[in-house]
């Protein structure tokens, strides 16, 4: 079979998130009840968010942060909490629309602003720290670390994100999602070992002057995820 490009895997991801999978988000990212299976889920993620705000400096005052794939907006709307100035996009209008929603009025002297489209667009400008939270799970391993490539040009501190760490658990679940009919499914996430990922980063000629720091797994029921720490050197 052909291997699906960047642009092609990024038109499914939109499509999914802004039409088929729109309202369950909605309700996972928000306090209404859920199933067990997406419980786990949400306990999950709820998990990561906090490491990876653990990973941030306390004091975000005078920062600009790209929180790079945000949904409904909850890792944003933390870090302008902490005095960011915090620039929010994801490729699913109706998410974005409704992370302005949920957005609180008062942020202190933090901000964010929320927009619809690619987080590697040069016109978003530069920044101190960017988050990339399951955001890139669905693209192939050489893809994301292109993406980081040109993400890292216009970062001067940090890039966490998150990645599918290749585990039996994780095969099994993506077998079991091919037994869907095709417009059910979601864009399938894309496993690798964590050793074939650095040494994919340490290659990359647009990462010459990053290294890899903090990393930590968080496996809850059917959420599986594992956070990796760029920093600039």
């Amino acid at each position: 079979m052909p291997t699906t490009t960047y642009k092609e895997r990024r038109g499914e991801i939109e499509t999914y998130f802004d039409r088929t999978a729109a309202d369950a988000w909605s309700k996972l990212t928000s306090d209404a009840p859920v199933s067990r299976v997406r419980a786990t889920v949400r306990a999950g993620r709820d998990l990561m968010r906090a490491i990876l705000l653990g990973w941030l400096p306390a004091d975000l005052a005078g920062r600009r942060l790209l929180d790079a794939g945000c949904g409904t907006g909850a890792l944003a709307v933390e870090a302008a909490r902490r005095g960011a100035t915090v620039v929010a996009i994801d490729v699913a209008p109706t998410l974005i629309a409704l992370a302005q929603e949920r957005c609180p009025k008062d942020l202190g002297v933090g901000s964010v602003k929320f927009l619809a489209g690619d987080m590697t667009d040069p016109a978003l400008g530069t920044f101190d720290h960017v988050v990339a939270m399951d955001s890139v799970i669905h693209y192939r391993s050489e893809d994301v670390v292109k993406l980081l490539a040109q993400v890292a040009a216009r970062t001067t501190g940090s890039i966490l994100f998150t990645y599918a760490p290749r585990t039996a658990l994780l095969a099994v679940m993506h077998a079991v999602g091919q037994l869907f009919p095709r417009g059910d499914r979601s864009p399938a996430i894309v496993p690798v070992s964590p050793k074939r990922l650095q040494q994919l980063i340490a290659a990359e000629p647009g990462l010459a002057d990053w290294r890899c720091g903090r990393t930590q797994r968080v496996s809850r029921g059917f959420y599986t995820s594992q956070a990796l720490e760029l920093v600039h050197q």
